[in-house]
Parts: C-alpha cells; structure tokens; sequence
C-alpha cells in the first residue's frame, strides 16, 4: 500500500504504553532467548516490547509470528496499525486538535452508548490511542460493566498522534497474524521448536496490590495455575518457553522445576513517589 503520511526513520517500538510493558526488562530477555527457534508467539501481547524489539534486530526474518490478547480494542488498535495507518493517522490528528477535559470525558464515554458497536475500526483504535495517550499513568481499566474508567492525566502536550511512531509500526506488523484470542489458543498453533513468551498480568505481590486490576479480568491463582498447565502441555510439546513474573513464593513453587532467574525491574505504576523503584521478577524457562 501507499502511505500519504510518511516515516523518516524506522525506529521500531511499541506505539502504546502498557502498564507492565517490558521495555525496561528488554536486556534480561535478549540474553534468555534460545539460540535458534522456529515460529514466535506472544499469546498477552500488551504493548509488544519484545516483538518490536526482535522485529527491529532482524531476529523474526523468515519466521511466523503471532501476536494476540483477550483484549478486543487493543487487538482492534494493532490491527488497524497493521492494515490501514493512514486513516488512523487522520482520525489522531483530528483528536489532537481537539483534546481538552471536556473532549476526553466524551471520547472515554463512547463505549457506554448503545453504537460503540458500529463504530468503524479505525475510530475504535484512534480512541483507543488517543485515551492510552492522555489517561493517568497510560493505565486500561475498565469497570464490572466493560467501561473504561481511568481519569485523565496531568500532561502539558501528549503525544496523541506520532505518525512515525505509528508507520514504523505499521512496518514491523507486515505479515504477522494478530488475533483477538485467549493466550491458551497458541496451543492449537505451536510446533516443536517455536518459540513462546507469556507475559501475563503478574501475580500481586500482596493482598493489597492492585497490579492486576487493569481490567474486569483478574488473573490470581487459579488463573496462574491453569497457564502453568499450558506451559507443561508446550514444554511436553518440544516448543521453547519464556515466562516474566513477579517474584513470589507462589509463582516459585509453582515453577520450580524449570529454570528460574531473578531479575530486577523499575516500577513505574504507582500515584505516589515513594511506590515506585526497583522490584525483583522472575524470568522462567524450560530452556538452558
């Protein structure tokens, strides 16, 4: 396809943030990757700070790649990025001219009218970039309705509309399958020797933490069990598994027979100063 809006230069990273996003833990899962694999797979994209990392180093050339979450308008966002940039470009822009208070309170509330369904693609995934842009700490929160809830943040001039930003990405999307699917769906995918990394919403690292409470999903023991049960089924299977967590006694026990690394990790996510800093992680895998 022909772009009107162009990039200057390919500087491939992710075009949202995410709470939990990976860009700072990149360097601990570089040095972990196997060797060589097949096919790749991130079954809880977020913001794919690994893909894009992997896509600009030319790890993924020649091989298969699929990207999905259970997250319908962030599958919405990467497909649109994906096949038509353009219009979103145009539809970014027009919300960058008129971002205010008022205008954001009324782009958050789309989702509670009865046409949000009919909303075309491509205004589905400007509001949802335009709202990841502009919220509190970038945080996807919605309420026991489905509702996006996360007030609007404090920013002088927020980068609503990065057109190089959006292009790049757009590049380092070209033939990869991205789907609005469940992470247990990659067993019906993965092949002896492909490669997977789960990113799941962590484990809390205490009964008051609220890390895994940016959807109507939580993802708690029973959760964490059952994705450990499809990390054995692949490992059975011969693929290649990399897993981050919170470093807990849980998700050791629950892990202790592969290999387990402990890893630092700066914490952003928090309203106050105080809550934010350095924090252990846990890289596991079935792989030396």
């Amino acid at each position: 396809m022909t772009n009107k809006h162009s990039a200057t230069a390919s500087h491939i990273k992710p075009f949202i943030k995410w709470v939990g996003g990976k860009r700072g833990l990149l360097d601990e899962l570089l040095k972990r990757l196997p060797q060589h694999f097949n096919h790749y797979f991130e079954p809880f994209v977020g913001g794919g700070a690994l893909f894009f990392e992997l896509r600009k180093r030319g790890v993924l050339t020649g091989k298969n790649t699929y990207l999905f979450d259970k997250n319908a308008e962030l599958i919405n966002a990467y497909q649109t990025v994906q096949q038509n940039p353009d219009a979103l470009i145009t539809q970014l822009q027009h919300f960058q001219e008129q971002h205010s208070a008022e205008f954001y309170s009324d782009i958050r509330a789309l989702d509670r009218q009865s046409t949000f369904a009919s909303l075309t693609t491509e205004m589905r995934a400007a509001r949802f970039i335009y709202l990841n842009k502009t919220c509190f700490n970038g945080l996807y929160r919605v309420n026991k309705q489905g509702f996006y809830n996360v007030p609007m943040g404090n920013y002088a001039k927020p980068a609503i509309c990065d057109a190089e930003l959006l292009l790049s990405a757009h590049q380092a999307l070209i033939g990869v399958t991205v789907l609005h699917a469940d992470y247990s769906h990659v067993a019906q995918l993965a092949k002896k020797n492909d490669f997977i990394y789960f990113d799941p919403p962590y484990y809390p690292l205490s009964t008051t933490s609220n890390f895994t409470a940016y959807n109507q999903h939580l993802f708690l023991d029973e959760q964490q069990k059952q994705l450990f049960n499809l990390f054995k089924q692949l490992d059975n299977s011969d693929c290649l598994l990399m897993h981050s967590n919170s470093d807990t006694p849980f998700m050791r026990e629950l892990y202790k027979i592969y290999y387990t690394d402990t890893v630092q990790m700066h914490r952003f996510i928090n309203s106050k100063k105080e809550g934010r800093g350095k924090i252990n992680e846990v890289i596991i895998r079935n792989y030396q």
